[in-house]
């Protein structure tokens, strides 16, 4: 695998995709109280980690140390993982006049909560954010530019990042956020339920789905063949008519397209899957829908790396029952790749302190640690810098993620941060929604949107 020489795909030029909201759990922290730091922790955690190892206490020397002790807040969904909190009682050790205070909120309450503290005056010094919300930020001049903080780096190479993760990251040329941690989508399949039905492998084109769908549809057992989830019905349908040769925007971002003859085609294969998915399920969401998945009543499903440790960790029961496949293809392999960034806040009075934390974070060991994990903490998601990607070693801790890293190859995401994207996405969800639940055709539900989006992108319907 050679992803470093890999160009992604740039056709998604201003477009964006809320992958928290679309692909991942609501949640993977409890919403409440800070989570103080520990110096407890194991930080045994820490070895084992593949990546180069750089000199974490000075990664920008010319950057000196606060003389007097400085408290870095950081607000993220992450708050109580192992390894994040084992990172932390590493940093304070080498940082002794900085302290980390870790902050939990919802990931699906993130973007809301984050809005409501910078116009109360009172946000964290540091934010996890998801990549389709930075330009966003960064067009408001809530976030800070990091350009001259990179310059002075040595643990963040902006050319060691794969370009779709630097780009959504990117507004007008300057960097607002260092990219976290990175996902693609894959098709996760039931193979029990695939031997019941005498499928011998997972679908690999259109047709296949479609007819492996049908055969493993058999409503007398509540069993169906494919999940559909209406209020995500954008996120998953991109890689279908990315498939079909169509694009959301044009290459400038200035004009939607998505309702062209490929969108149509890619839209009306894409809902018609509604035929083999559970009904009950068409008004709920990809988190919502992996117990349907875990408990053998779907037998395929389309969903990010964070899928993998989940059903894992919380369905044991399911191991053995299930794997991951590409996604089926139509003129040719395209899928969604996403992911989260960390972002220092315009109004932070620690921001030398906040680089030091959150360039912390990207160094290499630091970056595999978070994603791919150990062998005695496994992750499941994907560093964003090529030279761990292209690391022979880094997916001996979880094989099944190297499938999804080969899917990068051929992955879109927002490269230009269209601070607007969201908005159009919302009504395209809403849109495909209304085809789901039968109340509008394919064609009518996709020039709505499109007209819609015109609105929001300040041009006449």
């Amino acid at each position: 695998m050679v992803l470093a020489s890999v160009a992604l795909t740039t056709a998604l030029a201003a477009c964006g995709n809320d992958v928290k909201k679309s692909s991942a759990p609501p949640t993977t922290t409890s919403s409440g109280p800070a989570t103080p730091t520990s110096t407890a922790v194991d930080t045994n955690v820490l070895s084992g980690a593949v990546g180069q190892k750089l000199d974490l206490k000075n990664l920008s020397p010319s950057i000196p140390d606060p003389s007097s002790p400085v408290t870095v807040t950081f607000q993220s969904w992450i708050g109580q993982s192992v390894a994040l909190r084992s990172l932390v009682a590493q940093f304070e050790k080498l940082h002794p006049n900085i302290k980390i205070k870790l902050t939990n909120v919802s990931a699906d309450a993130a973007s809301q909560k984050l809005a409501t503290q910078i116009a109360g005056g009172n946000p964290p010094d540091v934010a996890q954010m998801d990549s389709s919300e930075v330009g966003d930020y960064a067009s408001r001049g809530a976030i800070i530019n990091l350009d001259d903080y990179i310059s002075k780096s040595k643990g963040v190479n902006r050319k060691d990042y794969v370009v779709a993760f630097s780009g959504s990251a990117t507004l007008n040329n300057h960097m607002y956020a260092l990219p976290m941690t990175g996902e693609s989508t894959a098709l996760f399949y039931r193979t029990d339920l695939f031997r019941q039905a005498g499928i011998e492998q997972p679908p690999k084109t259109w047709a296949q789905l479609q007819a492996d769908a049908k055969r493993l549809t058999v409503p007398a057992k509540k069993q169906y063949g494919f999940i559909i989830f209406g209020p995500e019905s954008a996120y998953y349908w991109y890689p279908f008519l990315w498939q079909a040769g169509g694009n959301l925007t044009t290459a400038n971002g200035k004009t939607i397209t998505f309702n062209n003859a490929a969108g149509i085609r890619a839209a009306s294969f894409y809902t018609g899957l509604r035929r083999y998915s559970p009904p009950d399920q068409y008004n709920s969401n990809s988190w919502d829908g992996r117990t349907t998945f875990a408990n053998g009543k779907v037998a395929m499903y389309v969903a990010g790396t964070w899928l993998v440790n989940t059903l894992n960790d919380q369905f044991p029961k399911a191991r053995g029952k299930w794997t991951v496949a590409p996604l089926p293809v139509d003129k040719h392999c395209g899928t969604t790749i996403a992911g989260d960034t960390a972002v220092i806040l315009n109004a932070s009075k620690n921001k030398d302190a906040a680089w030091k934390w959150i360039e912390f974070l990207s160094a290499p060991q630091n970056m595999a640690l978070m994603t791919v994990g150990t062998k005695k903490h496994p992750a499941s998601l994907l560093p964003t810098r090529t030279s761990l990607l292209d690391n022979p070693a880094i997916f001996k801790v979880n094989p099944i993620l190297k499938g999804f890293a080969q899917q990068m190859k051929c992955g879109k995401v927002n490269l230009s941060a269209n601070p607007k994207w969201p908005q159009i996405e919302q009504k395209l969800n809403d849109e495909l929604a209304k085809v789901i639940f039968g109340k509008k055709t394919v064609t009518q539900a996709l020039n709505d949107a499109a007209a819609a989006g015109r609105k929001i992108m300040g041009k006449n319907a």
